[in-house]
């Protein structure tokens, strides 16, 4: 006990440095819907071995996060999930209802009275913690100090260790995928360019093609996404494992 609420004080200390002195942990701020949806993707990409989340669902609520967004989070996470080899989620008591309700996820979950911030380590190598402490739409830090990862990790496990384990009966599967396509080859570069979060004047003059040309393309990848948001097409790339 004595460890974990160490543990958690240390790094509760240094988030909170972070934001109230700008003395931030060697890592990347990204701010901004777009830029936020991209960090996340990659994260579910790079997923391979590992994931370890401080999560708390119900914190946006009340908050005016737009649904797009939420929906893309929650694809990514799934993403993340599915190809992890070991998944260790703690929540606090209080989302219990929630998690009730259907929001579950494939591997393992305990309950603590609180978590110190919200936080997803993937494979012990990069870490993403919200700069509020709260909302990852408000903005998050991407961290791959390996010193800092290693500090997060260690939390993670001395909470686990005097968390409570949550047993839920057994969610419905999910539903089957689509059949496994691929990107068209084309597309590849527009698809990296929508989410890097940069204009599509930028985009256009970075691919060197016309916005004329650099729109049509959008929508070809729209298309082939089946959907007409740039935030739900960002999830299904997730999804169908193309970021």
């Amino acid at each position: 006990m004595a460890e974990s609420a160490g543990s958690v004080m240390l790094a509760r200390s240094a988030m909170n440095r972070a934001v109230t002195e700008g003395q931030r942990p060697a890592g990347r701020p990204v701010r901004g819907a777009r830029r936020i949806s991209a960090a996340l993707a990659g994260l579910a990409a790079s997923t391979r071995h590992e994931l370890l989340t401080f999560d708390d669902p119900v914190a946006s609520a009340g908050f005016a996060i737009p649904e797009p967004f939420l929906e893309l989070a929650g694809a990514c996470m799934r993403a993340a999930v599915e190809r992890a080899e070991e998944v260790r989620r703690i929540v606090p008591r209080h989302a219990l209802p929630r998690l009730e309700g259907g929001l579950r996820f494939p591997g393992r979950a305990r309950l603590a009275e609180a978590i110190p911030f919200k936080m997803i380590v993937v494979d012990r190598t990069v870490a993403a913690i919200p700069l509020d402490l709260e909302l990852l739409y408000n903005g998050l830090l991407l961290i791959r100090d390996p010193v800092v990862v290693q500090t997060l990790v260690r939390t993670h496990h001395a909470s686990w260790a005097t968390a409570e384990e949550l047993t839920c009966a057994a969610a419905p599967p999910p539903p089957s995928p689509p059949p496994p396509c691929e990107l068209p080859s084309q597309l590849r570069p527009v698809l990296d360019a929508l989410l890097s979060g940069v204009t599509d004047e930028t985009a256009a003059a970075r691919l060197g093609m016309s916005a004329r040309t650099y729109s049509r393309r959008v929508g070809e990848l729209m298309a082939a996404l089946g959907t007409t948001s740039r935030f739900r097409a960002g999830a299904e790339a997730a999804r169908r494992g193309w970021v």
